[in-house]
Parts: structure tokens; sequence; C-alpha cells
């Protein structure tokens, strides 16, 4: 199983993707695309779905995960955000992709622990988990996390008797 996390931004794009082989998680590559903040949001919007696109078709992941929208002071933000959330998540289903959706609390709670950790401390364990030699930087860390914190939530499922009979991975039709 491949899994590629994903922590959508308009300007700053991370990627994670990690494969599971047994009950170990092994990095395979992450890294960001990133847009010029002056370029038109349309035209950013576009470099984010091919550079996912491009992504997808390097290593066929079977699995997507992604971070949910969270709630800011700043409207217009929160709304680039969501756009560019929303991009990624076409290039995730345009694929085949189910698409796993995360809180950061949520993944801050299932890779450090606390879900009120900071950037630092999820690289730490990012990078501590998939036994890198360096930190990646800290939106493809975030990414990793979030590939991450699904294969968690599907082993606990799994633990759970199968509480969820959905079958996760390539769509159909």
């Amino acid at each position: 199983m491949r899994i590629i996390g994903i922590d959508p931004g308009s300007c700053t794009t991370g990627f994670g993707v990690i494969e599971i082989v047994g009950r170990e998680a092994k990095y395979l590559t992450s890294g960001c695309i990133r847009t010029p903040a002056k370029e038109d949001l349309y035209l950013r919007l576009r470099s984010i779905f091919q550079g996912i696109q491009e992504i997808l078709e390097e290593v066929q992941p079977t699995q997507g995960a992604i971070e949910q929208v969270f709630m800011s002071n700043n409207a217009a933000s929160a709304l680039k955000l969501g756009q560019a959330r929303g991009v990624a998540m076409v290039a995730l289903a345009n694929f085949g992709l189910y698409v796993a959706e995360y809180s950061a609390r949520q993944v801050k709670q299932s890779i450090v622990g606390f879900g009120n950790a900071d950037k630092t401390q999820v690289q730490h364990m990012v990078t501590t988990l998939l036994k890198l030699s360096k930190s990646p930087q800290a939106d493809a860390a975030d990414a990793l996390a979030i590939a991450l914190c699904h294969h968690h939530s599907e082993v606990n499922l799994l633990k759970m008797g199968g509480a969820r009979k959905v079958v996760r991975g390539r769509l159909r039709g």
C-alpha cells in the first residue's frame, strides 16, 4: 500500500508518500509544490493541480489523505486555502483515489500524541518514525504526517474488527 499525504496551501503545497510494508511505514518521497505569491490565483491553482498529477503518475499511490481546512480569522486566506485543497482533492480523485480527510489536531495527536504540538515536534516525530537522516522541510513533514495519520487510522479500524467495510484505495468507474 502506498499513501500520499497532501498539506494544501495556495503558495506552498506539501506532499509526502509512504509505503506500508508489513506493519512498517517506509519513506518514499516528499517535497513541496511552490507557486509565486504574486501570480494570479487561478494560475497557482493550475500549478498545484499539475504538480500533484505529476507526483501521482510517478509514485502510483493506492490511497490519499489530505488535511482539512481550519477556521481562520482571515476569510480571504481561508478561501484561498480551501481552493488549493479542492484542487488537490480533484487531482487525487481524478487519479482514482479515495480521499481521507484529517484535521490538524487529529494528525498531531496521531503522530506526536499531543493535539497542540508545534511544527518542530511534528518534524521531529516524522523524522523518527520514518527513520530519516534529516528532517524534511516543514510542509513536506506535515504531508508525511498526514499520510502516517491515515495509516494509523486504518490500522486502528482493523484492530476494531473492521468497523468500516468500505474498500479504500482506487475508485472504480
